[in-house]
């Protein structure tokens, strides 16, 4: 190996996690050390076709070139959209009375009624 370099791969499950420290060529991708990592082997449900990749929490190509120090994070894919969650969310609190229905911000306080600290 020319100038090796340190890197770790990340995989997380809830009930499983893995950090899986290795050594790579220099010039490797985002993809090579992945597959030199083993997370595969460990994990089987990681499908590098579908699977967003990245590094120190940022979305990454797996072309991307690797460097000395660098997490690689394979990502799970999303089981609820976070829009929708969050409309869903806000209707809840706009029934419950904890959000302006109009706005959907908080309702507004008539003056002199708010809490006051001690």
């Amino acid at each position: 190996m020319d100038n090796p370099i340190n890197v770790e791969v990340a995989y997380a499950t809830p009930e499983k996690q893995s950090l899986i420290e290795l050594t790579v060529p220099a010039g490797s991708t985002a993809e090579q050390a992945i597959m030199a990592s083993g997370v595969i082997d460990i994990h089987p449900e990681i499908d590098l076709t579908d699977a967003k990749v990245g590094i120190w929490n940022r979305v990454c190509k797996p072309s991307t070139e690797v460097q000395e120090g660098d997490r690689i994070e394979v990502y799970r894919p999303l089981i609820a959209d976070p829009k929708e969650v969050r409309k869903r969310r806000a209707e809840k609190a706009k029934q419950e009375g904890r959000a302006d229905k109009v706005t959907g911000g908080r309702p507004n306080q008539p003056k002199g009624s708010s809490p006051k600290s001690v």
